[in-house]
């Protein structure tokens, strides 16, 4: 069980050292280190390789000359530099490699690794969609020492868009009310969530997510940990609250079910790349880490 949110994957501090962030200096010039080949939400791997290897290294693939756009050097890992790229969206792999879905749980590669995988599918897709200036149109150049970009006609600045979302672990005595979505694997459930909306803060936008979803009042909310998303650039804000009222109603447009659990009888969770589970683990029985 990790120790600390912090250590969760996507979080920068879970490499503990071990990555270091692009600076504002010049990438290598010759383009060799780690390949992160990212189309749409999957990553392009080595066939029959395990670990570190199933990562391509060295120059861009022969394979794949032509077909990557949006190419970013952002960052090193373990001295090596990692470069993303977006690959055409019709592009059929070489023999040795196979593409898989990007998906937590779901992917053979190390914590380490499915974060770098997922900082890669963030960093092209700010590059994809940062080319023109969002205010007039016009093509953007890089802002020297930041992430941003700016535009030589307007002057506009725009920066990297993080998307808070809360997310909430609803308690009662020895029970957790639970929510379902339609395409989550068969029988899973997860947390009540939801995307801020402009002029909330953080607790509001929790109290009005848990009404709008499943219809409830809550008390003592608390704030928990956080995690950073990047499919594509999320912030997960998580909370623990009190039940304090109200019948269960899902929102049917946004869930297919909402229930209580006994928290000796939980059904199939988020898997422990996320910070949904770490709440569970930690605060959906009583005594657990919310109550210290």
């Amino acid at each position: 069980m990790l120790a600390s949110a912090s250590q969760l994957p996507f979080n920068l501090e879970s490499f503990q050292g071990r990555f270091v962030p692009a600076s504002d200096g010049a990438p290598p010039s010759d383009r060799r280190g780690r390949w992160f080949l990212i189309q749409d939400q999957s990553i392009f791997l080595l066939n029959r390789r395990e670990g570190a290897d199933r990562i391509p290294t060295g120059v861009l693939p022969a394979g794949f000359a032509g077909q990557v756009d949006n190419l970013v050097h952002f960052g090193t890992y373990l001295g090596v530099p990692c470069w993303a790229g977006s690959v055409e969206p019709d592009f059929d792999p070489p023999a040795e490699f196979v593409r898989e879905k990007l998906a937590p749980g779901q992917i053979a590669l190390s914590d380490d690794l499915l974060s770098l995988a997922g900082l890669a599918q963030q960093a092209t897709y700010w590059e994809a969609t940062s080319r023109r200036c969002p205010r007039c149109g016009q093509p953007t150049a890089a802002i020297q020492g930041e992430r941003g970009k700016r535009c030589p006609r307007c002057k506009y600045d725009h920066y990297p868009h993080l998307h808070p979302a809360v997310i909430v672990l609803i308690r009662d005595g020895d029970r957790v009310l639970l929510t379902r979505k339609s395409f989550w694997a068969k029988g899973r459930y997860g947390l009540v969530a939801g995307f801020v909306d402009i002029g909330e803060s953080l607790e509001a936008a929790a109290r009005r997510e848990i009404a709008e979803e499943v219809g409830v009042e809550v008390r003592d909310l608390r704030y928990v940990a956080s995690q950073y998303w990047p499919f594509p650039s999320q912030l997960m804000i998580g909370f623990v609250a009190t039940y304090a009222g109200g019948e269960v109603r899902p929102d049917h447009t946004e869930l297919e079910d909402a229930r209580w659990f006994p928290v000796t009888d939980l059904p199939d969770l988020p898997g422990q790349h996320s910070i949904a589970r770490f709440i569970l683990d930690r605060y959906a029985r009583p005594g657990g880490a919310a109550d210290a």
